[in-house]
């Protein structure tokens, strides 16, 4: 890897720091806005293009699928080939696939043009975390990641305000062509970047990324069209043959790669398996729920894209202002009880949401099922977060948190691409058939937050939280990406030997300045 001196390193409190800092928000938070803002788009989408539920759930799951798919890639692709280099293709490839999505004469150009987002986002999400870590002095590691989490954080919340204000204004179109000039400033502020990660005699798992790409395109579109065309057509059949093929050649080539896309050795941590399995669960029913709330303010109660995307704020304001503190008890009470108390919250929240209908009033039917959803995320998201990091020892934390972060993206994609026709909800007519679809898909994902509840309660020993350089957590549509870099710093041929030297993950932690300090944990 080129080294890059103390000299060119970045201060964040120079000019050019708070620049570097800007770049990297303004990139990320882009691809964090569409993914918000694209839910309060689907109804007005839908009239203009005469589309049925199962095709405006390819605007969301093409998206995602992509974004689930190449995550991993595209931090390996930075290390290898550049993170700068990585960041300016991605933020470029981003803006390209919005004006292709902003000018897309039909459903089907638009769908292929999410897909193409989805691995713009890919590219560009990782790499912004990479270059702060890489660019900036270590002292000003922690606070530049810090400022990246909040403020993209912020972009999550204000997405469906900001959808909702440009899609009753100038329209659907606007809500992907409005990407352009932050992501054109975006890209003209990296020039204050030095190029890192330029090590092309290393070897990143370009087979293992395809396999997981033949393992969840076909598995996603079967999901979604098989209550179209049955789930006996040899099509349905076929594309579920390739999936499990692609899922099985994915774990052989894992276990026999120099270099896994997906280290095994990871999942021999008790702790880092069951996180996994209660990320994939609860951010199944996360993802949905986004999906499901928004579409039936608009089709089924006839609300505004505005009114539709705020309903949700008091989760939001609970977000921004519970979850330092949140973070804070987990590390004096250890995060069991918070993984099992907030997903139980989230479940009692989505059973209140499913009493929205189309008389729907704010107050009533949404207000409190919002803030029982916003405790239940403020509960659990910091706690979870924090109990992957500190599963596996400081060689594999970075991997580990790349990992569950994509685990977090298939659960929230596969879910809204199976729930809704399970449901029946692509197939409902009328407002009645709607709500009636809308209710049992919300009791269904509810039941996904009490199962996630019960793993947590049963497969959890009692992992310890870490310290992390975050005030506070609030996007929620994916877990972090990097580990707090004071509480898990670089790891050293010194530490990387102690760490290894040591029996068990807590043990190994505990020789890390920072760890049992108390804090907070954000995305």
């Amino acid at each position: 890897m080129v080294a890059v001196g103390q000299g060119e390193l970045l201060v964040l409190k120079t000019a050019r720091g708070r620049i570097g800092l800007a770049a990297t928000v303004m990139a990320s938070a882009t691809a964090m806005l569409d993914s918000t803002v694209a839910n309060v788009a689907l109804p007005e989408i839908g009239r203009d293009f005469g589309a049925d539920v199962a095709g405006l759930q390819w605007v969301i799951t093409g998206y995602l699928l992509t974004l689930a798919s190449f995550i991993l890639l595209g931090g390996a692709a930075g290390d290898r080939w550049g993170r700068r280099r990585v960041f300016v293709v991605g933020a470029i490839w981003f803006g390209l696939a919005s004006v292709a999505c902003g000018l897309a004469p039909s459903l089907e150009v638009l769908i292929a043009a999410r897909i193409l987002q989805g691995v713009g986002a890919a590219l560009v999400t990782p790499s912004s975390l990479a270059l702060l870590q890489a660019s900036f002095v270590p002292d000003d590691r922690g606070r530049a990641v810090g400022a990246w989490s909040g403020l993209g954080g912020l972009a999550g919340a204000i997405g469906p305000f900001v959808g909702g204000w440009l899609i009753d204004g100038p329209g659907w179109r606007w809500a992907f062509l409005v990407n352009l000039p932050l992501l054109g400033a975006a890209v003209l502020a990296t020039k204050v970047f030095p190029e890192t990660g330029t090590d092309r005699s290393g070897h990143f798992d370009v087979a293992g990324a395809l396999l997981a790409v033949l393992c969840l395109a076909p598995l996603t579109w079967a999901l979604t069209e098989a209550t179209t065309i049955g789930w006996g057509s040899p099509r349905i059949l076929g594309a579920l043959a390739l999936s499990v093929g692609a899922a099985v050649s994915f774990v052989v080539r894992q276990r026999r790669a120099a270099v896994p896309l997906v280290p095994p050795v990871l999942f021999r941590s008790r702790n880092f398996t069951v996180l996994n399995i209660v990320t994939f669960v609860l951010y199944a029913a996360l993802g949905a729920e986004f999906f499901l709330s928004v579409y039936q303010l608009q089709v089924t109660s006839g609300w505004s894209a505005l009114a539709a995307g705020s309903a949700l704020l008091p989760a939001t304001i609970i977000m921004l202002i519970g979850s330092s503190w949140s973070g804070q008890l987990a590390t004096r009470i250890g995060p069991r009880p918070q993984l099992v108390i907030g997903p139980l919250l989230v479940a009692a929240g989505l059973v209140a949401l499913a009493g929205i209908d189309a008389d729907a009033d704010w107050l009533v039917d949404v207000a409190p099922g919002a803030v029982l959803f916003g405790l239940g995320l403020v509960t659990f998201v910091a706690p979870l977060t924090a109990s992957v990091m500190g599963s596996v020892d400081e060689v594999h934390v970075s991997t580990a948190s790349g990992v569950n972060n994509a685990v977090a993206r298939t659960g929230g994609l596969l879910a809204v691409a199976l729930i809704p026709p399970l449901v029946g909800l692509t197939t409902a007519v009328g407002s009645d058939e709607t709500t009636e679809a809308y209710r049992t898909a919300m009791f269904v994902i509810a039941g996904l937050a009490v199962v996630a509840a019960l793993i947590s309660a049963i497969g959890l020993r009692s992992p310890r939280s870490r310290r992390s350089a975050r005030d506070f957590t609030c996007a929620v549509d994916g877990a972090p990406l990097q580990p707090d870099p004071r509480a898990c710093p670089p790891v050293t041929a010194d530490t990387a030997a102690a760490g290894l030297g040591l029996a068990g993950g807590q043990r190994a932690a505990a020789t890390v300045p920072g760890v049992q300090r108390s804090g907070s944990v954000e995305q």
